[in-house]
């Protein structure tokens, strides 16, 4: 068992264990998601109408597609794609018009859900200096840094970085990357100094 499975298993079995979590992690109440001025009424002339085409083009644009169905995604990422597939449309459609123009409405403005807050979470957590260490925006300024410091880059750079510099060759993204220079393991081993951090404290 290594140091940090070692710590992560006593910091959670502390009695205050949730209390310390939601300093990283402060869950908000959900919102609601407003849509654009104007797109509700937009929505319900073409409901109203029964424009297939137009409706789901005017539904892809917006930040929540009301039902699930595996063809969305499709159709999001081509919209000339509507044209050419009426059927696969009036299908979807369909199920729209089932649902009714509220429930669709209300299906539109739900709340995001909590584990997409996460991400952000945590990066603002670091970005209070919760670690201790300073915050470098730039790879050369960090490598040369004699003090502890994080590597504050966006995630294409960060990756980029720990395969140029860490060997690090998988596709799953990294939180941080920090230097310490006393000691510092990654994954296991002694490794320059660098170590890679998982998300969550625990």
């Amino acid at each position: 068992m290594t140091i940090w499975t070692q710590k992560s298993i006593e910091l959670a079995n502390q009695r205050d264990y949730l209390d310390q979590l939601y300093r990283v992690y402060p869950m908000a109440n959900n919102l609601k998601r407003e849509l654009a001025d104007g797109v509700v009424a937009e929505l319900h002339s073409k409901f109203a109408l029964q424009d297939n085409s137009a409706l789901l083009n005017l539904l892809l644009q917006q930040d929540l597609f009301p039902i699930k169905d595996s063809y969305v995604a499709y159709l999001r990422r081509d919209k000339t794609a509507i044209n050419r597939n009426p059927a696969t449309v009036n299908r979807i459609a369909g199920m729209l018009y089932e649902l009714g123009f509220d429930e669709m409405i209300n299906l539109m403005s739900k709340p995001k859900e909590t584990n997409r807050q996460i991400g952000p979470l945590f990066r603002n957590w670091i970005k209070r200096n919760s670690l201790g260490a300073a915050l470098v925006a730039d790879a050369e300024t960090f490598l040369q840094s004699q003090d502890n410091a994080i590597l504050d880059l966006d995630d294409t750079a960060l990756m980029q970085f720990a395969r140029q510099y860490l060997g690090y060759s998988r596709n799953k993204g990294l939180d941080f990357v920090k230097i310490q220079r006393k000691f510092c393991r990654w994954r296991g081993e002694i490794s320059d100094g660098f170590r890679r951090t998982s998300k969550r404290p625990i």
